[in-house]
């Protein structure tokens, strides 16, 4: 990698926070630049610090994460600086899933995870980052659509159209496997939510996903009623 990226962690637990920041200086190409503990010393140091990454816990002791997500956008339209977040969390709502997507997050992990997990996404994001240099302000340089592919992810985990059962699309498919990679673990109920379809065909896409092996599924029992079918990438 041709330069370092510099991050800055965030998350209220000091121990947790002590063992990411360790995980992200174990992975090449990146240091820790500092570690904040509440919302609001988060947005103070990226304007001191100006990280090239943030990994942003949702639950904060005083702002949310995702709030501290919307601030982080805000000041980068303000002062022509992009920084780069991965949500890295233990809240699997598909709220704050979709939220955070549409927030601009490039990741989000949930807790807890093993350090491949985190070091995987550190190097999608420096992929990205690396496909599209360059600052809001600056003279913008147009790009093709591998391009574009490559830097949001399409490029390398978009389905095989042939591998689709009939009235599945290529698009649909890509986003709903994004959805439950990103949740780490996902009903069709809450996947339905996330890209915007039906159940029953949010439904479909998870049960072919199953079928070629790019994802598990398991039973969750609760206390009436039939058990909840939760699905898995593994692929």
């Amino acid at each position: 990698m041709s330069r370092v990226l510099r991050v800055l962690v965030v998350d209220d637990d000091f121990m947790v926070a002590r063992i990411h920041a360790r995980f992200v200086e174990q992975t090449d190409g990146f240091e820790v630049a500092g570690t904040a503990r509440t919302g609001a010393e988060a947005l103070e140091l990226a304007d001191a610090l100006q990280p090239d990454l943030v990994l942003l816990d949702v639950h904060l002791p005083d702002l949310s994460g995702l709030e501290v997500l919307e601030g982080l956008r805000a000041r980068s339209r303000e002062q022509g600086r992009d920084v780069a977040v991965v949500m890295v969390t233990a809240e699997r709502g598909a709220a704050a899933v979709r939220a955070a997507l549409h927030g601009g997050a490039l990741q989000y992990l949930v807790k807890p995870f093993e350090y491949d997990d985190l070091a995987e996404r550190l190097r999608r994001v420096a992929t990205t980052l690396a496909t599209l240099p360059g600052s809001p302000g600056e003279q913008e340089q147009e790009v093709d659509q591998a391009t574009i592919d490559r830097a949001f992810g399409t490029g390398r985990q978009a389905v095989v159209p042939h591998e689709l059962p009939k009235g599945l699309s290529p698009e649909t498919a890509d986003l709903v496997l994004e959805a439950a990679r990103a949740a780490g673990e996902i009903s069709a109920s809450e996947t339905a939510d996330a890209v915007g379809l039906s159940r029953v065909t949010a439904r479909r896409y998870l049960e072919h996903f199953v079928d070629i092996g790019t994802a598990e599924v398991r039973l969750r029992y609760g206390g009436t009623g039939r058990p909840e079918r939760r699905y898995r990438v593994t692929a």
